[in-house]
């Protein structure tokens, strides 16, 4: 029974998934990560998993979806201070603690640490095209992210923002005489892949309905259209979703849906703290 119910928990593949794709960019594609930010970050995120467990009274420490965003950050995140790197997955990991609606975290770990160190800091940023463009390479990590959404049971969630944001693009070349290559390789770009795969698809901070994720899937990719293409601002997708996420309590309200559970990805969960896992 405990090996079944860890095989329910999507968390597992996303852990697994997201380790390939940092081993590859470490080993084959030369991220430059630093090995000491990776460490601080990951030490940092479990000792905050930690203290806020105990904290908030909650009857067991999961190190699980603290070791997913730590991933995520050390995949996105590039700094050269160490002390960054510790402040991102203490603000990361401290925001699903702090500020909740409803038994639920209103933005996304990964997310609200990349943003907030991005406008305080000018030693922070996304590498958004450290994946590269080749066709191939998207290809193998959207089939690796769509493992992932397949066991979380959010995939409209991601198909819907990539049809979205893609119709924007083409439609934006058509409008402009570009040939099609040009939003092909802008779909092409592992930051975006790794936003929609394993960001914007995160089920502890999307709406609790399907109707409702794609509705915000479908706003979240107009935003980031809006501030990429029209007022030109890197990071598009990233501050789309932080401005967008306090919109999911309100969705929620309207299509009421069950909160979602890691292990039981399809059970009704209470709305209290031991959803914060």
């Amino acid at each position: 029974m405990k090996l079944l119910s860890t095989l329910r928990d999507p968390r597992y593949y996303q852990i697994v998934v997201l380790t390939t794709l940092l081993t590859i960019g470490i080993v084959v594609l030369d991220f430059g990560i630093h090995w000491q930010n990776a460490v601080t970050i990951m030490m940092t995120a479990q000792a905050t998993q930690f203290l806020g467990t105990r904290l908030a009274g909650l009857p067991r420490f999961d190190p699980l979806s603290a070791l997913i965003t730590s991933l995520s950050l050390t995949l996105l995140l590039r700094t050269e201070l160490i002390g960054l790197a510790a402040a991102a997955a203490g603000i990361a990991i401290g925001s699903k603690f702090l500020i909740r609606v409803h038994g639920k975290h209103v933005f996304n770990p990964a997310n609200v640490a990349l943003v907030t160190l991005m406008l305080l800091s000018d030693h922070a940023w996304v590498s958004s095209g450290q994946w590269g463009s080749a066709a191939l390479g998207a290809f193998g990590l959207a089939c690796l992210g769509f493992l992932v959404l397949t066991r979380a049971k959010r995939a409209e969630t991601t198909i819907a923002f990539l049809c979205v944001y893609g119709a924007l693009l083409f439609g934006r070349a058509v409008w402009l005489g570009d040939p099609m290559s040009i939003p092909m390789h802008q779909l092409q770009n592992g930051a975006l892949l790794i936003f929609a795969f394993f960001m914007i698809s995160d089920p502890k901070t999307t709406p609790n309905t399907a109707v409702g994720r794609t509705l915000f899937a479908t706003l979240v990719a107009a935003i980031a259209f809006t501030i990429q293409f029209i007022f030109y601002q890197p990071n598009g997708p990233i501050l789309a979703l932080i401005l967008s996420a306090p919109l999911v309590p309100l969705i929620d309200a309207v299509l009421q849906g069950s909160h979602y559970r890691w292990e039981k990805p399809g059970a009704r969960a209470s709305a209290s703290l031991k959803g914060v896992q």
